[in-house]
């Protein structure tokens, strides 16, 4: 971000350097979406990103709230004691029946028990019991009977735009136990309130006048005088076929499609149809746009996403007009500016969360993509569908508003009245906003608030972050409940035999338990001072780390050592799952020893606590470096063996997954060419099609990171440049008409990357 204002530095802090979890809102335009990136980029918190709706889910680069906690569909009843109530219409569970009925991976478990950042993206759509659900969920898996089982919470999103949907029936029982509908009704938010930070400075308008009607018909506190002001624009009888470049918002899907499939067909000429690239597992349900894009020349296109290349050369809701259209090309031309550019197809992920095993770090995993042209018909889009898009004309129908907040929403679109044309004039009745909301605003907090705040949470979480690190009261539990897991029921796996093995570490890690907790108490002595002596507390820091981490280490050492035993076992595969949890939290305690040492190292220099700050080399490689020894010194050994040593993989995981870097899809391809991969083998590594992965060639050729020479034989290359000779027109349509049994498109489209 080039420049933050104060509230979103504010945000960034209390992310990073406090427990405290917040709600981050804003008017539309106030840079929420960007803010996120941020925090994702540089958080070195472990994070989950959810979302209501697969498409919003899709958009904020996470994944559904029924995916991630395994909720099923239905409303939630929370309390123990109440049935599951079901009709045809209306199902319910409760806080028995899910526990009973629905059953979680140890995949989402691992990731949910190593959770430390929770973000929720357009909370505004987020109903009070399915957050409730999800809290119940996570204190469940997390055994920690607190608000989301300790995890902070960054709940996202302007509740002045799409509310939540309750049906009326289902409204009748949760009225019993909720006051309203929205995600700060919930029991988990009444219990643990999140710091309500809003972003003021708006990016997407400059005109004052507008803003300031804007902001009063957000705070229902419009005016005559700005509804007169507004209906200055009115035209009912406006030509939108004279007048190009105007997309009407209305508040109909059937209205939006029939005034696009109207104007498409008005329009002269082939009619040419696209369809997407979908790889690996990319359900229909969470497709971002239409599969199915139909154009023709002339038609007029919005794009849905921001341009990610360099040249920023479209952003999301940008209008241009289709010039000219091939089958693997489309250009569009943008009439204000006099410009015509080559459409890129874009790249969505359908990702999930799962927990590296050599970092302990939560990471994304790409199940499938769905790459596309991102652009869609805009003569008229819905004012739902229009959010978090930025119009510089639009032609509003406000007559059949039916929800609070969409005359704003469909206004506030808009970069100034200079752009507006109103089809029917605005009343001031039917437009006011959710007076629940606009009382929950009263909790927005001060400058002052925020500054004092942000001092005692810190305060508070660099306490927390180092007790906890040094409190393995649940560890040495886990520890405890394998060594009378040795039953004599375990004979016929053979896990008897490593009874006395389970013994010792439970009293290797039972004598460290009195010391830590007493150092846990000289800590807490220090931390109730009012002014806490930071130095003093690194050398405390700095001691505790020399006596405890090697028999931490060593106990780190022996269950993986175990693992390699296990794994060779025949019929070992449930005492594998056992080591593996015990390594899993073993590891996790040895890595947050290690991360506590850099955290009061970082606070002593005055540094900003950050993901950088708490990482190193040593704590990224503690775990493959351990397991590589490890490994080595089994083979070297001479220990009789009691498994089979057949295969010793038998257990784990057969798949190699590529943990996606935070980078640019262009970059992260380039990447995988240095490393010296084929084409098809960064496809195949990148869930992506061979057709995407040139694309991001063409690219990589423009701006010289890579020579055509490098990716085209040289007798291609020269064939190339005789068929391009004196050629001057911006498509190659023609071109690839002449030629197209001499080169490819995507070997036509590399050889016009080096001309520019």
């Amino acid at each position: 971000m080039q420049t933050i204002s104060e509230a979103a530095a504010y945000t960034l802090q209390f992310i990073n350097q406090t427990q405290r979890s917040v709600f981050l809102t804003g008017k539309a335009g106030t840079g929420k979406t960007t803010l996120l990136r941020e925090i994702i980029a540089t958080t070195h918190k472990n994070t989950v990103v959810v979302a209501p709706t697969g498409i919003a889910a899709l958009n904020a680069g996470g994944v559904t709230i029924h995916s991630m906690f395994q909720l099923p569909f239905g409303g939630f009843i929370p309390a123990f004691g109440v049935d599951s109530q079901f009709t045809d219409t209306v199902k319910f569970e409760s806080k028995d029946t899910l526990r009973r009925h629905f059953k979680m991976s140890g995949l989402k478990k691992s990731v949910i028990r190593n959770m430390e950042l929770l973000v929720i993206d357009e909370v505004s759509m987020l109903r009070a019991d399915l957050l409730d659900a999800m809290d119940y969920m996570m204190q469940t898996v997390r055994k920690k009977a607190t608000p989301f089982g300790g995890v902070q919470v960054l709940y996202i999103g302007d509740l002045l735009q799409l509310p939540p949907v309750i049906r009326d029936e289902e409204w009748r029982t949760l009225r019993n136990y909720y006051k309203g509908k929205f995600f700060f009704h919930s029991h988990a938010v009444q219990i643990a309130p999140p710091l309500y930070i809003e972003l003021s400075k708006i990016y997407r308008q400059t005109d004052t006048d507008f803003i300031s009607v804007l902001n009063n018909l957000r705070n229902n506190t419009i005016t005559a005088a700005d509804v007169a002001a507004l209906n200055k624009y009115v035209k009912p009888d406006f030509d939108l076929k004279e007048n190009k470049g105007y997309i009407t918002l209305t508040t109909h899907n059937a209205k939006a499609d029939a005034m696009n499939a109207q104007a498409l067909t008005n329009l002269k000429g082939e009619l040419i149809t696209y369809n997407p690239d979908i790889v690996g597992d990319f359900p229909e349900k969470i497709f971002p746009i239409e599969e199915r894009l139909q154009l023709k020349i002339g038609a007029q296109v919005m794009f849905v996403k921001n341009d990610l290349s360099s040249e920023k050369n479209y952003f999301n809701g940008k209008m241009g007009i289709i010039k000219s259209l091939g089958m693997q090309e489309i250009t569009v031309y943008f009439p204000e500016e006099d410009k015509t550019i080559e459409v890129d197809r874009y790249e969505w992920q359908n990702i999930r969360y799962k927990l590296d095993p050599v970092t302990k770090e939560i990471e994304e995993e790409v199940l499938g993509t769905f790459v596309h042209y991102p652009i869609k018909l805009a003569w008229a889009i819905t004012v739902h569908k229009s959010q978090g898009l930025t119009f510089d004309k639009a032609a509003i129908d406000v007559s059949q508003v039916f929800m609070p907040g969409q005359a704003y929403v469909a206004l506030s679109r808009l970069r100034s009245l200079e752009g507006l044309i109103l089809l029917s004039p605005l009343r001031m009745n039917g437009i006011s906003n959710d007076q629940d909301v606009m009382d929950y605003a009263q909790n927005k907090a001060t400058d002052e608030l925020l500054k004092n705040s942000l001092h005692f949470e810190t305060k508070n979480f660099i306490h927390n972050y180092l007790i906890n690190s040094f409190d393995w009261a649940e560890l040495a539990q886990e520890w405890r409940n394998h060594k009378y897991s040795y039953t004599d029921s375990a004979i016929a796996s053979g896990k008897s035999k490593h009874a006395n093995w389970a013994s010792k570490q439970l009293e290797a890690i039972d004598s460290l338990v009195d010391p830590a907790r007493n150092f846990i108490k000289q800590l807490n002595k220090i931390f109730n001072n009012e002014t806490v002596d930071l130095i003093h507390v690194s050398e405390r820091i700095q001691a505790a780390y020399d006596y405890f981490f090697k028999p931490m280490d060593d106990l780190v050492f022996e269950v993986l050592w175990k693992i390699e035993e296990v794994k060779r076992m025949k019929k070992g595969k449930a005492f594998f799952d056992e080591l593996t949890i015990l390594e899993e939290l073993q590891s996790k305690a040895v890595l947050k020893l290690m991360k506590a040492k850099l955290l009061i190292e970082t606070v002593v220099a005055g540094e900003t606590i950050s993901k950088e700050k708490l990482s190193s080399e040593e704590i990224k490689k503690y775990i493959s470096r351990k397991t590589e020894a490890i490994q080595n010194q089994f083979k070297d050994s001479h220990v009789t063996l009691i498994e089979d040593d057949v295969d010793a993989n038998r257990y784990t995981s057969k798949k190699a997954t590529k943990k996606p870097a935070k980078k640019s899809t262009v970059q992260e391809t380039y990447e995988l060419w240095v490393e010296k991969n084929s084409i098809a083998d960064i496809a195949t590594i990148r869930v992506l099609t061979k057709q995407t992965i040139y694309s991001h060639f063409v690219q990589l050729i423009q701006t010289k990171a890579v020579s055509i020479n490098e990716v085209l034989p040289e007798d291609k290359i020269k064939t190339l440049a005789e068929a391009f000779q004196g050629y001057k027109e911006e498509s190659l349509n023609t071109l690839m008409e002449n030629n197209s049994d001499k080169f490819t498109w995507n070997e036509a489209r590399m050889y016009k990357a080096t001309l520019n």
